[in-house]
C-alpha cells in the first residue's frame, strides 16, 4: 500500500495580471529574466504571514507539521551558527529564535520587527537559502533513486501544474516536455569548453508557448507561485534575448513607480556580459532559464516517526530547464538560420573541429 502523500497542499491563488503586479512580482520576474541571486537582494517582500506560509509550502515544507518545523529550525540554527562563528556576526535573539519561522520573512520584508532586524533576517536568510541547497544536493546523493526516476517525479508534478494552468484558461498554446538523448548529451558536451556532466542543465526540459508576447509575464509569474520558489532560479544559467528588462518597462509603464525601490538599478543587465548560445541564429529569441524544483522523497525515506537519520532533511532538488516563447515568435524561430536544424548543423560542425583538431589532417586544395 502506498502510503500518504506528505508534500504540502498550496492555496489556490487567482491568476495574476501584468496590471496588478507591483514591486514584489517586477523584483521576482527580474531575477528570471536576467538569472540573478537572491544574495544580492536587500529586503524581502512578504507582507502577510499566509504569504510566507504559500512561500514555504512552494518550497515543499509545511511547519505545521512538527517534522518539517523542525528541520526548517535546524537549518536557521546552523545559519545562525555560521555567522557566529565566522564573523563574530551579531544575531538579535528574536531572528534567531522567532516565535515562528514565518517571522523570519516578515522581519527580512520589514512588515514586522525593526530596521534592524530587517538586515540581520535578510543575511541570516541569505545563508539559510545556501543551507538548503547544500541540504538537498546532499539528501539525493544518498538516496538510492536514479536519475531516471527523479525525472518522472519532475516531470509528473511540472505537467500537473501544466494541466492546472490549462484549467484556469491561462493562454497557453502548449506545455511540452522532453529529454535529451545520449548522443544529444555527448554532442552538447563536447561542443561545451566545461565538459562536465552536471553542467547540462537542460536534460529534462520543459517549453511553453503562449498564445500572445503579452502573455508571457503572467504565465511566468503563475509558475514562480505554483511550481518553482522565484529564489530558486540558478544563477548565470539564464538566456534572454525574448524579454529583456528595459523592454518589459517600456511595455508596462506602470512598473516605472517602482524603479527607486528596485534592489538593482534600472540599467544593470547593460553592464552584464552575455555571450548567449553561439549556435542560435542572430535573430532567434526566447527566454530560457534553469531552475532547481523542489522534490519532497518521503517514499524513499523512512516515516518521520521513525527517522533516526542526524540530518533529517526530506526535500532534494532537481535542475530542470524552461524555454518561455510567445506563439509567433516560435513560429519565427523556426525560420531559415533559426532553424533547428540548423541549429544543430551549427553545433555539430564545432564539435567535428574540437574533435579533429591536431589529429586529421586537412585533404591538400588542388
Amino acid at each position: 500500500m502506498k502510503p500518504p502523500s506528505l508534500t504540502p497542499v498550496l492555496p489556490d491563488i487567482p491568476i495574476r495580471t501584468v496590471e496588478a503586479m507591483g514591486l514584489r512580482e517586477l523584483e521576482r520576474i527580474r531575477l528570471i529574466l536576467r538569472g540573478g541571486s537572491v544574495i544580492d537582494w536587500r529586503r524581502m517582500h512578504f507582507q502577510r504571514r499566509d504569504e510566507v506560509d504559500r512561500f514555504l509550502r512552494l518550497c515543499q515544507l509545511d511547519v505545521s507539521r512538527p517534522y518539517d518545523e523542525a528541520w526548517a529550525r535546524s537549518v536557521l540554527a546552523e545559519a545562525v551558527e555560521y555567522l557566529r562563528k565566522t564573523f563574530n556576526y551579531r544575531v538579535a535573539d528574536g531572528v534567531a529564535q522567532p516565535a515562528e519561522i514565518h517571522d523570519l520573512f516578515l522581519f527580512a520584508s520589514g512588515a514586522k520587527g525593526s530596521p534592524r532586524h530587517r538586515r540581520i533576517a535578510c543575511v541570516v536568510l541569505k545563508v539559510m537559502h545556501v543551507i538548503q541547497h547544500i541540504e538537498g544536493r546532499d539528501l539525493l546523493f544518498r538516496l538510492a533513486v536514479s536519475e531516471a526516476e527523479l525525472a518522472e517525479l519532475v516531470t509528473e508534478k511540472v505537467l500537473s501544474v501544466a494541466q492546472e494552468m490549462n484549467e484556469k484558461g491561462l493562454p497557453v498554446v502548449e506545455f511540452a516536455h522532453s529529454i535529451k538523448t545520449r548522443d544529444s548529451l555527448v554532442t552538447k558536451l563536447l561542443a561545451k569548453k566545461e565538459t562536465v556532466a552536471a553542467q547540462v542543465y537542460d536534460r529534462t526540459r520543459f517549453r511553453v508557448v503562449t498564445r500572445k508576447r503579452e502573455d508571457l509575464l503572467p504565465v511566468l509569474y503563475h509558475l514562480t507561485q505554483r511550481l518553482f520558489p522565484f529564489h530558486l532560479v540558478v544563477p548565470g544559467q539564464t538566456e534572454n534575448t525574448l524579454l529583456p528588462f528595459k523592454a518589459v518597462l517600456a511595455e508596462n509603464p506602470h512598473f516605472e513607480a517602482h524603479i527607486p525601490q528596485l534592489h538593482l538599478d534600472r540599467n544593470y543587465e547593460d553592464r552584464e556580459d552575455r555571450n548567449g548560445n553561439t549556435f542560435s541564429g542572430n535573430t532567434y529569441r526566447a527566454l530560457n532559464f534553469v531552475v532547481d524544483i523542489p522534490v519532497r522523497m518521503d517514499a524513499y525515506l523512512p516515516p518521520p516517526e521513525e527517522d533516526t537519520r542526524q540530518r533529517k532533511g526530506r526535500i532534494v532538488i532537481s535542475l530542470v530547464e524552461f524555454q518561455i516563447v510567445d506563439e509567433e515568435t516560435a513560429r519565427l524561430n523556426e525560420l531559415g538560420e533559426n532553424a533547428h536544424e540548423a541549429y544543430k548543423r551549427r553545433q555539430k560542425q564545432r564539435v567535428l573541429k574540437r574533435l579533429s583538431q591536431g589529429l586529421v589532417v586537412p585533404k591538400k586544395q588542388g
